[in-house]
């Protein structure tokens, strides 16, 4: 598969300006240095990712040595192994699962405010659709996506009630990292990291590119602006490391406790809903499907239902797993930086089920 004409040095990022996971993944190959070149998905290129991992999800990272990287979570990990330096995922342990605790705020929570602003308005949506037919060149095609993505706002949880609070909660979000990046440069000091990379999924690629969202950001946290600008257009060679002594900025303790207080018990109450599943599902069968159905949850005292998203667990176990991992000082450490914020009780989970990956997909690792 691999390209006759391509530079056989480069590495090849499959995806899109206004990918959610791209705007992950693009600035950590940024921070990290490396000679990339990001190539639109076109049909050939489907094709291609298709044959490469049997999915058709973007971002997807071809190495020099035409290996084949998917998942965000996973790029990020063989990329960090393959150049070590900056790191993206700190070593210290307080830092280190905050970057986790980051990651799957913004993978599985903010996609709340970032499919709100893009699909729940007419100035959104028309925004979005023109934005499709760019990349894509092609309009109808372009606009059946479109008619797909806002057709799951009620399936993720965006509905006329929840609107409220999620809007309440993402200006929140932009208020206090705004005061971060008024003495900082990015969430956990001097150079990027998984934290910010994972942010930057749905802050760039949704509400900083989209049309109504976008002069949002600009006018209420000019400073977050510039922080996506930053992650965009870095240069490592002002990098200056994370907070000495395993710190955060006061404001990022305000971040974990917004995180805690809205984001993890929608999380729980979707582990919840999956594990009682997975309970009671066939032994012989151990694919999980994306989704198992529906659950309850809340958001600022807002009940609605949300699908259940298998997806959610192997990202949860990812930071277990980094937090277990650490010995008993590290992890005394953690539980004094997150106390009192919400995010101890995600760190306290115990999952009755077990999540690995075959041939780019979740698959039961228990029985």
């Amino acid at each position: 598969m691999p390209n006759d004409v391509a530079d056989p040095s480069c590495f090849r990022l499959y995806g899109a300006e206004r990918s959610y996971f791209t705007g992950k993944v693009r600035p950590a190959l940024l921070a990290k240095r490396v000679h990339f070149e990001e190539v639109l998905p076109t049909p050939a290129i489907y094709h291609e990712i298709r044959e490469r991992t049997g999915l058709l999800f973007i971002p997807v990272v071809v190495t020099p040595e035409d290996e084949t990287w998917q998942d965000t979570s996973n790029i990020i990990d063989a990329l960090e192994a393959r150049v070590a330096e900056p790191r993206l995922i700190p070593l210290s342990p307080v830092q280190r699962i905050v970057s986790y605790l980051f990651e799957l705020y913004a993978d599985e929570f903010l996609v709340l405010p970032a499919m709100h602003f893009r699909w729940s308005t007419a100035e959104g949506e028309a925004d979005a659709r023109g934005a499709f037919a760019a990349m894509s060149g092609d309009v109808e095609a372009a606009n059946a996506f479109a008619d797909t993505m806002g057709g799951t706002l009620p399936v993720l949880g965006v509905t006329d009630e929840t609107i409220p609070v999620i809007v309440e909660h993402t200006g929140e979000l932009l208020d206090t990292m705004n005061e971060v990046f008024a003495d900082q440069s990015f969430l956990l000091g001097e150079q990027p990291s998984l934290a910010d990379c994972a942010v930057m999924g749905p802050l760039y690629a949704h509400l900083y590119l989209d049309l109504a969202s976008g002069a949002r950001v600009r006018e209420r946290a000019p400073r977050v602006a510039h922080w996506i600008e930053r992650c965009n257009h870095p240069d490592p060679q002002s990098f200056g490391g994370f907070v000495d002594d395993d710190g955060l900025h006061e404001s990022v303790h305000r971040l974990l406790r917004l995180i805690g207080s809205d984001a993890v018990p929608v999380l729980l109450d979707g582990l919840a809903d999956f594990e009682s599943w997975a309970d009671g599902r066939d032994r012989s069968e151990d694919e999980p499907p994306r989704a198992t159905g529906f659950h309850e949850t809340s958001l600022r005292g807002v009940s609605f239902e949300r699908y259940t998203n298998a997806y959610a667990l192997w990202l949860v176990q990812r930071t277990l797993d980094a937090y277990r991992a650490l010995d008993d000082v590290g992890r005394r450490t953690v539980d004094a930086a997150v106390a009192g914020t919400g995010c101890e009780n995600l760190l306290a989970y115990e999952p009755r089920h077990r999540l690995g990956k075959r041939e780019f997909k979740l698959v039961f690792e228990n029985a």
